[in-house]
């Protein structure tokens, strides 16, 4: 977490592990990697020589690209990382020449409508990766839930954490 806002990778992160499990170590080798070039890579067409758009032809990874696309995007749109759109060029070419790694994505706390727009992305990213209609609305559930969670001061619990306070024991 970030003083404003939750880093974009914790969120995937969090709802990989509640959605999707066996795609975790997926996930925890892309964290390592600069975190705009994997949305980019990611966001790419498939095609017959890369399928998944990075080198991962022979794993069947469904979600992870659906969640890092959906809350990048909402990162970049709602994080104001729309405004200084162009500072990033310079930005890029400095981090080639100092080899430093971007600063993470950060999606700060959100309003109801927000929330709305960040549904409706994950939904939109699912159908276009072919996921049925339940399994995008059980992902884009998931991301809210935690990105609600953020808003309420629990940005440090996993969704799947704090749902499981909530049981009688």
């Amino acid at each position: 977490m970030t003083s404003g806002g939750v880093r974009a990778s914790e969120v995937v992160r969090d709802v990989v592990a509640e959605v999707a499990a066996e795609e975790l170590p997926v996930v925890d080798g892309l964290a390592a990697l600069d975190e705009e070039i994997v949305a980019r890579r990611m966001g790419r067409g498939r095609s017959e020589q890369d399928p998944l758009g990075f080198g991962l032809d022979e794993v069947a990874v469904l979600v992870t690209p659906v969640v890092w696309l959906a809350v990048y995007e909402a990162a970049r749109q709602l994080g104001g990382q729309a405004a200084i759109g162009a500072a990033r060029g310079v930005r890029a070419v400095g981090r080639k020449i100092i080899r430093r790694p971007a600063a993470p994505a950060v999606i700060p706390a959100l309003r109801h409508e927000q929330l709305r727009e960040v549904r409706e992305l994950v939904l939109k990213v699912a159908a276009e990766r072919g996921l049925s209609e339940r399994r995008a609305e059980t992902i884009a559930d998931a991301v809210v839930v935690r990105l609600t969670l953020t808003a309420q001061g629990g940005q440090d619990r996993p969704a799947a954490d704090a749902a499981d306070e909530d049981q009688p024991r």
